[in-house]
C-alpha cells in the first residue's frame, strides 16, 4: 500500500510542478500582467446634432449641370416643413463643386445648418460668409450648394466604351 501512495504523491508533484511551470513562462512572456496599471480610459467626444429651425430662408444652389437637381431639393425642404416662400433655387454661378454642402454665415447658424444638413439626407456643412446678403447682415439665412455627389449624369469626360 505504500508504493501506491508514493506513485500517487509523484503524479500531484508533477502536475503542480507542470502547472507552476507554464504559469511562471506565461508571466515571463508577457502573456500574464499579475500587477496591470490601470489605462486611461477615453472619453467619447459626443456628436454634434443639428436643430430643424425653419425660420430660417434657404438658398439652394445647383452647381452640377443637371437640371432639376435644385427643385427636387427645394421640395425635400418645403415638404420637411419651410415655407415655400422661403425657399428659393437658381444655377450656381460655378460648377465642379464635388460635394454637396451647407452654408452658415456666423456660428449661431452652425446648428440649423447641419439641422438642414440632416433634412436633405446628408451633407457637408461649412461657415462661409460668401453668401451673406451684404444688405441685411442680421439675415438668417442657409445655403445649399449641390455638388456632383447629387448628380445622376455621367460626368462629359468620362470615354464610352467601344462595341
Amino acid at each position: 500500500m505504500n508504493g501506491w501512495a508514493v506513485l500517487l504523491w509523484s503524479f500531484v508533484a508533477a502536475l503542480v510542478l507542470i502547472v507552476v511551470g507554464i504559469f511562471v513562462a506565461l508571466v515571463l512572456m508577457g502573456r500574464i500582467n499579475l500587477f496591470p496599471s490601470a489605462e486611461p480610459s477615453i472619453a467619447p467626444t459626443p456628436e454634434v446634432t443639428g436643430v430643424v429651425d425653419t425660420s430660417y430662408t434657404v438658398l439652394v444652389l445647383n452647381a452640377t449641370g443637371e437640371d432639376g437637381l435644385d427643385v427636387q431639393m427645394r421640395e425635400t425642404i418645403v415638404n420637411n416643413g419651410w415655407d415655400a416662400d422661403s425657399v428659393s433655387y437658381g444655377p450656381a454661378g460655378e460648377q465642379g463643386f464635388a460635394d454637396t454642402t451647407v452654408y452658415y454665415v456666423s456660428e449661431a447658424d452652425e446648428l440649423a445648418a447641419i439641422g438642414l444638413a440632416d433634412v436633405i439626407g446628408g451633407a457637408e456643412v461649412a461657415q462661409n460668409d460668401f453668401y451673406a446678403d451684404p444688405n441685411d447682415p442680421e439675415q438668417k439665412q442657409l445655403v445649399i450648394v449641390i455638388g456632383a455627389d447629387r448628380s445622376t449624369a455621367a460626368p462629359d469626360d468620362a470615354e464610352t466604351p467601344s462595341e
